[in-house]
């Protein structure tokens, strides 16, 4: 999937923790419109622009005017390959000046919100580094306005479980319990594949998913778009789930087809629409899309 698309967090380029190279081969595949992986070529020039950043940066007293320019904002995709040079390299100083930034300086689909969505990746970084202080303010831009910024929350705290995952579960059991947005950080960071190598991890994810979903029945008001956000981030985060851990995700996803809330069986039914889980089990899926 194209970076910087409206948000489908499980298509985002996956942050692994040995850095700019594993970033890189993610990157160069999300950068290619066919349905093959990435060449040895892509790789390479992934992992060239990469590194002309960096270099760059270092060079630079002053970063704005550069990520400025080098946003690609506006447009449909923003330069992810620097965003996460940035993230590697910023300092906490530099990423909490960028999240300050409202929107009247850092608007949708501008070059500023590039700064802010920087500054949450980077801070992120910080909290996978052990400064985990950072996460309660990593917290509050969770429920931003920008989908880009929250999108780069999510990042963030992928940089922290691919460093320690057992950390990131524990903050997201907290985070769980909080506003829709909140929760819809927890589905985007731990709906990632490369997270959820670890059985025990995949089943603590698939817990968190079952008491989010639960919560969603307890919803006053639907229309929200707040409560919309996390209903679709759940209508793809179940089939990552499910593929990580088959045994105990196929069956609370099955009870959750059976749900009598409608917002709760429509979502477990976009999941069985996930090609993910029809090369998993094509029989199951077929099976459960004829009830």
């Amino acid at each position: 999937m194209p970076s910087w698309v409206p948000p489908r967090p499980s298509g985002w380029p996956t942050v692994l923790s040995n850095g700019v190279v594993h970033n890189a081969v993610e990157l160069a595949g999300s950068m290619r419109q066919h349905t093959r992986g990435p060449t040895q070529l892509d790789i390479d020039l992934a992992v060239s622009k990469t590194e002309t950043y960096r270099a760059a940066l270092h060079e630079l007293d002053d970063w704005e005017p550069f990520l400025l320019g080098e946003s690609k904002l506006p447009g449909p995709r923003a330069n992810l390959e620097l965003l996460h040079v940035v993230a590697d390299e910023g300092r906490r100083e530099q990423f909490q000046s960028w999240l300050a930034m409202d929107r009247k300086h850092a608007a949708t689909n501008t070059p500023g919100e590039f700064l802010v969505a920087c500054g949450a990746v980077g801070l992120g970084h910080l909290a996978a580094q052990g400064q985990h202080h950072l996460l309660e303010e990593l917290r509050r831009h969770a429920s931003d306005p920008r989908w880009r910024v929250r999108e780069g929350v999510a990042m963030g705290l992928q940089r922290l479980g691919a460093r320690d995952m057992p950390k990131l579960l524990k903050v997201m059991r907290d985070w769980s319990t909080g506003n829709w947005l909140e929760r819809r950080a927890v589905v985007a960071a731990l709906c990632e594949p490369a997270l959820l190598g670890n059985e025990a991890a995949a089943r603590a994810v698939v817990e968190i998913l079952d008491q989010i979903t639960a919560s969603l029945a307890e919803a006053p008001d639907r229309h929200l778009e707040d409560f919309r956000t996390l209903r679709q981030a759940l209508a793809y985060g179940w089939s990552v789930a499910v593929v990580a851990t088959p045994d105990t995700g196929k069956l609370l996803l099955e009870e959750w087809l059976n749900s009598a809330d409608p917002d709760i069986a429509w979502m477990a039914r976009e999941n069985l629409k996930k090609n993910r889980l029809k090369q998993m089990d094509a029989a199951w899926v077929a099976g459960l899309s004829r009830a």
